[in-house]
């Protein structure tokens, strides 16, 4: 029997067999059900990812505007998408959107990418864009009316 800790995809393929052959007194039930934990937790990872990339990029929008490009456009797009993709998919992480502590850290996450890309120091403490209303909004990037 495979060990959760010596090969974990080895342990899953074997946990999988176990689970549908009925041979349910076998299963590591600790380690599947920190496994289920982990999707949800990995689901909040890309939403978070995305949505701090997202809002790095509107940033160079907004504060380098002589730097705009087609790349930033098609970034912001394809993030854009992504997260919409992602809360269609998994619609339990809507409320994330609404959390403050989770928008605060996003919000961090994308200032600090934004502030190494470009070299500037000066972006707002909080996030000045109504999220998800403007931030998600296909036809809405700042300083643009």
């Amino acid at each position: 029997m495979q060990t959760y800790d010596k090969d974990v995809v080895a342990w899953a393929n074997e946990q999988a067999k176990l689970l549908r052959s009925g041979r349910f007194e076998l299963l590591d039930i600790a380690h599947i059900a920190e496994e289920i934990e982990d999707v949800g937790k990995s689901e909040q990872r890309e939403l978070a990812n995305r949505m701090s990339l997202l809002l790095a990029h509107l940033l160079k929008w907004e504060f380098q505007p002589e730097r705009r490009s087609n790349s930033w456009q098609r970034t912001i797009k394809a993030q854009r998408d992504g997260i919409h993709k992602r809360l269609k998919k998994t619609p339990s992480l809507q409320p994330m959107l609404s959390d403050e502590d989770w928008k605060s850290e996003i919000w961090s996450d994308a200032v600090a990418q934004a502030a190494n890309e470009t070299g500037l120091a000066d972006f707002p403490d909080l996030c000045p864009w109504s999220l998800p209303e403007q931030v998600l909004n296909y036809d809405w990037v700042p300083g643009e009316k």
